[in-house]
């Protein structure tokens, strides 16, 4: 039997993974949306469902609005004498610890071991003297530099650091210019630090090694893109079987959905691994495979994938989604969900923001400032794509809108667009919206227009979120090349027999700030009203065709 990468065509940025007996736990970047830090599970490294979020909200109350491209990097999960640890950077505030004896229930609340800006991708170590060390790249965004590896020493309960740090690699004096991500394993009386270098969309994986934990180190380029189409390959972990197998989970920058997740063989030769298969044996280095036999886990039991339709389909109404979470079910926590795990919000939330219905997911409307770009509104409840190209339809009933509030779907990139309905003299607007976020380092400007389509004759629409790819139309960014995938959103009545639906945007995808596009929906309200007199609308589904 074999697999085929991706194995996950989903934007989990900097994945980390690592074994606990028989169970693989992932954790990947989250950025500014909450719940942060997915924890996804695996028995065979293939086949993953998110199981749990670490982290509740965003340390800090910044994060109550969106602050594109800033929050939560590239974590790291390591498992400890009985106790689970996810150790993550917030560039401008500083590293934060987290654990759990429990992956699946409630993890502590964050502690800042490193407060200030610059430290990225931290990755915690024990030796086996019990000495603790944390290994962090820099963001030279935050420090003015870039390229570097320290290495501090760590307490042993992982809450706190002590002594000064050492600069242990410099990856511009060597070759390795923009080394990140690293992560740290021993293995034969050498250390290893794993850490793509490169560049994101056309960088390769390096490892270092030692038998002094501070170094000198070695170093050597283990997976090139090579032959293959595998751009990157970029930051990830090393994985070992209770079978005895080698086994690397990374990333690869695909724009406009994101970083999506391959699975490579790995081997070793002379004590240096080799990622993926190689394709002269001349070459030390190997590439990746776009399919291979299935890891060797050990797991007995029968693991049936959930179609695609189903696994990202919601069906909202009975407090009931496709994945089967309810509100009044011990499997889901309704304080960190939505229905199921796919869904995140635009920054921290209010757990007054939604609500269970018989008739669907309630979403209340939200007071939005009048000059605020809809990209910077913190309640768009959003989800990644899941596919190259597919189509998604959602329906919606703004019956209980108040005057003056608004509510529709949303894709959010940096270029954006959104169909909104609107109570304007008691009628229901419909409006096209399309914007454009503007980067200038951390602080981001927006260019927003909306256009009025017409008259919502009834008070349910049903909308149709499409991403096409479409021959030869192809994007170059930093020398790689892709398709260049086209986002097409439009509408109808719930009750126009004829299924036809009018066009109310159609543009070229562009990633967001760090993360694929996600799309989905929200409900706005014009001024502050008491809780119990706001407006609602009901999304009944969000249906994969």
């Amino acid at each position: 039997m074999t697999y085929k990468n991706p194995i996950l065509y989903l934007d989990y940025s900097d994945p980390d993974v690592i074994r606990v007996g028989e169970d693989y736990y992932m954790v990947a970047s989250s950025f500014c949306n909450a719940p942060g830090l997915p924890l996804l599970h695996s028995k065979d490294l293939v086949n993953w469902n998110v199981v749990n979020y670490v982290i509740d909200k965003i340390p800090t109350e910044r994060y109550n609005a969106p602050i594109h491209g800033c929050g939560v990097w590239a974590p790291a999960i390591r498992y400890h004498e009985g106790t689970y640890y996810v150790c993550f950077p917030m560039p401008d505030e500083g590293i934060y610890m987290t654990t759990a004896t429990d992956p699946f229930g409630k993890w502590s609340e964050p502690v800042n071991i490193r407060p200030g800006a610059g430290w990225i991708d931290p990755c915690p170590f024990w030796d086996d003297d019990g000495n603790a060390y944390l290994v962090a790249g820099v963001a030279k965004s935050r420090i003015g530099y870039k390229s570097v590896l320290h290495l501090v020493r760590m307490q042993p309960d992982g809450m706190g650091l002590y002594g000064e740090e050492v600069r242990i690699y410099d990856g511009n004096l060597l070759g390795q210019e923009t080394i990140e991500g690293p992560k740290m394993y021993k293995r034969n009386g050498y250390y290893y630090i794993f850490a793509p270098a490169g560049g994101v969309k056309p960088g390769w994986q390096t490892v270092l090694r030692s038998k002094n934990i501070w170094g000198p180190y070695e170093t050597r380029v283990v997976m090139r893109q090579g032959k293959s189409e595998v751009n990157g390959p970029h930051q990830g972990a090393w994985i070992d079987t209770v079978t005895g197998e080698d086994w690397f989970i990374h990333f690869q920058d695909v724009f406009a959905a994101g970083r999506i997740v391959h699975l490579q063989p790995m081997y070793w030769e002379n004590d240096w691994p080799v990622i993926g298969v190689k394709s002269d044996e001349a070459n030390e280095y190997g590439e990746p495979v776009n399919e291979y036999r299935m890891p060797d886990t050990g797991y007995q039991g029968k693991i049936e994938p959930v179609p695609v339709a189903e696994e990202y389909s919601d069906y909202f109404k009975n407090n009931v989604s496709a994945n089967g979470y309810a509100e009044n079910d011990d499997k889901c926590d309704s304080s960190k969900v939505t229905y199921n795990m796919h869904w995140q919000w635009n920054a921290n939330y209010d757990k007054n923001w939604y609500d269970a219905g018989e008739t669907g997911l309630k979403l209340y409307a939200v007071p939005k400032e009048k000059e605020k770009a809809l990209s910077d509104v913190s309640n768009l409840l959003l989800k990644k794509w899941f596919a190259p190209e597919f189509v998604s339809e959602i329906a919606m009933d703004f019956s209980n809108l108040n005057e003056g509030d608004s509510a529709g779907v949303i894709s959010l990139g940096v270029e954006y667009g959104a169909i909104v309905v609107e109570k304007l003299n008691g009628e229901l607007i419909i409006k096209g919206v399309r914007g454009t976020q503007i980067f200038n380092g951390v602080n981001v400007s927006t260019s927003e227009d909306e256009l009025v389509l017409g008259k919502a004759m009834g008070n349910r629409l049903i909308f149709r979120y499409e991403v096409i790819t479409k021959p030869g139309d192809e994007i170059e960014i930093e020398g790689v090349v892709r398709p260049h995938e086209t986002i097409r959103m439009s509408y109808r009545e719930a009750d126009d027999t004829s299924g036809s639906f009018a066009v109310a945007c159609e543009y070229k995808a562009v990633a967001g700030r760090w993360v694929g596009v996600k799309y989905g929906v929200f409900c706005c309200g014009a001024e502050d009203v008491a809780a119990d007199a706001r407006g609602y609308a009901v999304v009944e589904y969000v249906k994969v065709k």
